[in-house]
């Protein structure tokens, strides 16, 4: 039987599972009791090391409360002579940057909304400087 090196796909496949389970604040040791595998394998997978089997993949994400789909949201757009039923179901973006994800988690966790308000209104008021600066607002890097 042939193996494969991870792909692209599978990286960010473990980007998406590390930062679900950052989110979540949970532990290696507590994902892999729920998913049935040590936690090495846990570490293998968020890693990259190890590709995450279907199967797998459904497991994690009932482990971590989330849809198969949610693995695949920051994954490059597909080609499009090859898109499929799932494909087309949803359209999908380009990857993530990891402070994106980051950010994300830790604003979910804010829970005052005048908090999460200042956190939003401090986001544009850098964009208007950068803007009246006569700079172009930073690039999402590809």
């Amino acid at each position: 039987m042939e193996t494969r090196d991870p792909t692209d796909i599978d990286h960010i496949v473990s980007e998406r599972i590390y930062a679900r389970r950052m989110e979540l604040e949970m532990s290696q040791p507590e994902l892999a009791d729920r998913v049935g595998v040590t936690f090495q394998q846990v570490q293998k997978y968020e890693n990259g090391k190890n590709r995450v089997s279907a199967g797998r993949l459904y497991e994690i994400a009932r482990a971590l409360g989330v849809t198969i789909q949610y693995f695949y949201e920051a994954a490059p757009r597909l080609s499009q002579a090859r898109r499929g039923v799932a494909e087309e179901a949803s359209e999908f973006q380009g990857p993530a940057i990891g402070e994106e994800i980051e950010l994300l988690g830790a604003f979910r966790r804010i829970e005052k909304n005048a908090a999460r308000k200042a956190v939003i209104d401090l986001a544009k008021k850098q964009l208007k400087t950068a803007s009246e600066a006569g700079k172009k607002a930073p690039s999402r890097k590809r």
